[in-house]
């Protein structure tokens, strides 16, 4: 824990330290530039799931902001958006549903800026040590993903129309996937702080 009671992002503490004077700006742009790769690349790769096919970009965008914490998380998250925006085709969608600004304000705007309150919220919420245990990473994990879906579904019935299914085209065929998604990441980010506990146990 930090002198200002909170903790450390994962990130931090694996760059060797808590000292605030440690997160250079170097290595701060190195890891948004990876963190954005990552989200591009989780972003084209499809799974087979049901009822549909699963991309893991909701997972890299709550995994990079617990583990970065909620600026870095942020700064990286906005960064990976404005890669979009200027025309690279690093969202789902692209190029065959359009590219920059013109496929952000599409139907699947909101979920965008979902992205990146997700990505704040739960790097604050790491930040007060809500990362270190399974349950309270899976609350964390929700209210990342509640907050991804609310502006994507009212952007979604911005765009089609409220009179429209709105959930059974935003919500409905992604959820089960997200709640695997969710238990992964609650898994992935107590099992990696346990590891490195033990490995400061064994200095």
């Amino acid at each position: 824990m930090t002198n200002s009671g909170t903790y450390a992002p994962l990130v931090n503490v694996l760059a060797g330290g808590q000292q605030a004077e440690q997160n250079t700006l170097i290595r701060n742009v190195a890891l948004a530039v990876a963190g954005s790769i990552a989200l591009w690349i989780s972003a084209k790769v499809q799974i087979p799931f049901y009822p549909v096919p699963m991309t893991l970009q909701t997972l890299v965008v709550l995994v990079v902001g617990m583990a970065y914490g909620w600026k870095l998380g942020g700064a990286t998250v906005a960064l990976y958006l404005a890669q979009g925006a200027m025309g690279l085709p690093v969202f789902a969608g692209t190029p065959e549903k359009g590219i920059g600004l013109a496929y952000m304000f599409g139907p699947t705007g909101g979920f965008l800026l979902g992205f990146l309150l997700a990505a704040v919220a739960v790097g604050y919420l790491a930040e007060r040590g809500w990362d270190r245990n399974i349950l309270s990473t899976a609350g964390a994990m929700l209210i990342g993903t509640t907050l991804i879906y609310i502006p994507g579904l009212l952007w979604l019935g911005s765009v089609i129309g409220f009179d429209q299914p709105v959930l059974e085209y935003g919500i409905k065929p992604f959820l089960l996937g997200d709640v695997f998604k969710l238990v992964l990441a609650a898994l992935f980010m107590p099992m990696i702080w346990n590891v490195v506990k033990r490995m400061s146990n064994d200095k």
